[in-house]
């Protein structure tokens, strides 16, 4: 257990409360709480706005017409959905789909932000202007809209980690829009180019500890 003060120190307690969670109203029409998916020793984190219909339906992150598209753009980048985390701002599926209210969104962050302390990704992604807005408030930044933030790197410090955050479009804009869909499309290129730069430090880091020393080492 918790209170407003402390974060969830493990998974299985945080996916259990947000299961049960009663918080704010959104529990009483809810069919199913979406704590999250994937992959919880990844580097990269996805967050959304809120479930829709069939995310309430399965009780599982974008998995709708939106989820699909993301998932479609992401892998026809090189970006494994399996390989990320991916969650959303709110647990609970707003009522006909509208945004989420400020205070849901307040009665929510304790688990958004035990996440981020649990994975402490070296870089999230925003999906649309509530994550956004959400994300950057958490980092104490300006958030000035997802049309004038997109596209960008940011560097933030969120429950102490220093963060990269690189917000874009939710794809729920981009079904039946073809310039917001090649924008978040040109985004997600960004998001690859930064995981792979993350991969290859990861990798040459590991390289550089496991290499034997020698006397240059010491004199350098």
């Amino acid at each position: 257990m918790t209170n407003t003060n402390n974060l969830f120190s493990s998974w299985e307690v945080l996916e259990e409360e947000i299961r049960r969670c009663v918080r704010c109203p959104l529990h009483r029409s809810r069919k199913n709480a979406v704590p999250g998916e994937g992959n919880k020793k990844s580097v990269v984190m996805f967050i959304g706005e809120a479930p829709g219909a069939t995310e309430d339906e399965m009780g599982r992150p974008f998995v709708g017409a939106a989820g699909k598209l993301l998932t479609m753009i992401m892998e026809s980048v090189g970006i494994s959905r399996e390989g990320v985390y991916i969650t959303n701002v709110v647990k609970c599926r707003p009522p006909g789909n509208r945004e989420p209210k400020d205070d849901e969104i307040e009665a929510c962050s304790i688990f958004l932000k035990s996440q981020i302390a649990l994975l402490k990704p070296k870089l999230i992604v925003t999906l649309g202007n509530i994550a956004g807005k959400t994300v950057f408030s958490m980092g104490k930044r300006e958030w000035v809209g997802v049309m004038k933030m997109r596209g960008k790197r940011y560097e933030l410090t969120i429950q102490g980690i220093q963060i990269h955050v690189i917000p874009t479009l939710h794809p729920a804009a981009a079904l039946y829009n073809p310039q917001l869909r090649s924008m978040l499309e040109s985004d997600m290129k960004l998001v690859k180019s930064f995981i792979d730069e993350i991969t290859s430090s990861m990798k040459s880091s590991t390289s550089d500890k496991t290499k034997p020393r020698t006397l240059l080492d010491y004199i350098k």
